[in-house]
């Protein structure tokens, strides 16, 4: 699914490293969920205000990924990030395509993410003001 007009992307290269590769010479499942949290925070360092930045996080409620083509040792994708629909309260989904460079798209995924208040844990509603660098 591409990303809508409305919505900003964030691109990041990645590159599998021989750490990255299992024992039937791919990159690990756990791999791409690590890639997706780091492409993830980097878009919310990259746009989100750094006031916004020290006074909250985020985290995974849910992760929901297609692997549809192996990445080898030494292979180079670029995972493009956007946010989904209107957050709900305090959760925003985020959609991620890791693309080979040969334009084919080895994983996909739709994760859901909680905001949370640093000084207090607990979830804090997503708000315009916090949605909006996401948004065009």
């Amino acid at each position: 699914m591409p990303p809508p007009v409305d919505r900003t992307l964030f691109a990041l290269g990645f590159s599998a490293a021989a750490a990255d590769i299992d024992e039937i010479g791919h990159v690990n499942n756990a791999v791409w969920v690590r890639w997706i949290q780091e492409v993830a925070t980097a878009h919310w360092m990259a746009v989100a205000d750094p006031a916004e930045v020290a006074a909250r996080l985020w985290v995974v409620t849910r992760h929901e990924i297609d692997y549809l083509r192996a990445l080898g040792p030494g292979g180079h994708v670029t995972a493009r990030t956007w946010v989904g629909d209107a957050p709900r309260g305090a959760r925003f989904d985020r959609h991620v395509e890791f693309v080979g460079e040969d334009g084919t798209v080895h994983v996909r995924a739709r994760t859901t993410w909680a905001m949370i208040d640093r000084a207090s844990g607990r979830p804090l509603r997503v708000t315009a003001e916090v949605a909006a660098p996401f948004l065009r």
